[in-house]
């Protein structure tokens, strides 16, 4: 598993990313034109600090699938309202997900991994959840492909370690081979009207005891 963890899953994910981006570069053009103008001026991309490998902030890139669109307040509205018919597209097809192959040439990530979650997370980690940071956060991993956005944070969380201890080429070709079964049959894509934030649900929890 280290030989595979240290150096060939590197190498594949160097080799895959640089081919894939090569590859769809037209494509990829036309999604961004397109969600340049349904975002309606909120851009094409979006791009975030997540913590990557040993818990270093980086800087993620997803094709943006929401307007920038505000209450009367100023308030961001709901997911929901600022998702776009182009937006609901690229993200039931996981095409939003595309540009993080730029972050897997860079090193950021990999193709294979525990998904890079918000750095405010991080305080709210067990030590055991911790260690989902001892690897290079994924476009894809285990628990995306064992329930997606419609698993508990505590049961995603506990997936990611179980990958972290699990890690192989026999592994990883499993992911990849679920992943491309979900993304056709749209397998636990969800909306939330109401978004599900990890630190706010255990804040809650906390105080509850």
């Amino acid at each position: 598993m280290r030989l595979y963890r240290d150096f060939f899953k590197r190498a594949i994910d160097i080799t895959a990313s640089a081919g894939v981006l090569a590859v769809l570069a037209a494509p990829l053009a036309a999604v961004t034109l397109w969600l340049h103008f349904a975002n309606k001026g909120a851009g094409a991309f979006f791009r975030q600090e997540r913590p990557g490998k040993d818990g270093k902030i980086f800087r993620i890139c997803k094709f943006k699938s929401m307007t920038d669109e505000c209450d009367a307040e100023g308030n961001l509205l709901p997911d929901a309202k600022r998702l776009t018919k182009a937006g609901r597209f690229v993200r039931s097809t996981s095409i939003d997900e595309l540009p993080q192959l730029w972050n897997v040439l860079k090193g950021d990530m990999s193709l294979i991994g525990p998904r890079p979650l918000l750095p405010r997370y991080l305080p709210w980690y067990t030590t055991r959840e911790n260690h989902r940071h001892d690897v290079r956060p994924g476009i894809t991993g285990w628990a995306q492909t064992h329930g997606r956005n419609l698993s508990t944070w505590n049961d995603k969380l506990e997936m990611d370690v179980w990958y972290v201890e699990n890690m192989s080429f026999v592994t990883d070709c499993k992911i990849i081979l679920r992943t491309i079964k979900g993304v056709i049959k749209k397998e636990g894509v969800v909306v939330n009207k109401k978004e599900n934030y990890l630190d706010i649900e255990r804040k809650n929890m906390k105080r509850s005891k």
